[in-house]
């Protein structure tokens, strides 16, 4: 699978559909994705391991984030981690990159 999405209307996917798109997604201590939004999907992040930055907050196991449409937010993995991430609606190009919010 492609950047651990395995759900979703994209090749390759185990279960194609628009209705929603699901990852587990692995980072090393340092791993950084730039500040994005969505104009419609959310974006809900489970961290199952590990600590994360996003929205200028630390995250640790256990936590949800959620991120509704036009929430900006970068990810910094501050330590080796593990996400499960859900998009609801699945939306083929929705990702919007933007400036790095103010921390």
């Amino acid at each position: 699978m492609k950047k651990g999405w395995f759900v979703g209307n994209f090749e390759p996917s185990l279960f194609k559909t628009n209705d929603v798109e699901v990852a587990v997604k692995k980072y090393s201590t340092g791993d950084y994705e730039e500040a994005h939004y969505h104009k419609i999907a959310t974006e809900i992040t489970v961290i199952m391991s590990g600590r994360a930055k996003m929205f200028g907050t630390e995250w640790q196991a256990g936590d949800i984030v959620i991120a509704e449409p036009g929430d900006i937010t970068d990810f910094t993995a501050l330590e080796d981690t593990v996400n499960t991430v859900v998009k609801i609606p699945g939306m083929n190009n929705d990702k919007y990159f933007a400036e790095k919010e103010d921390e």
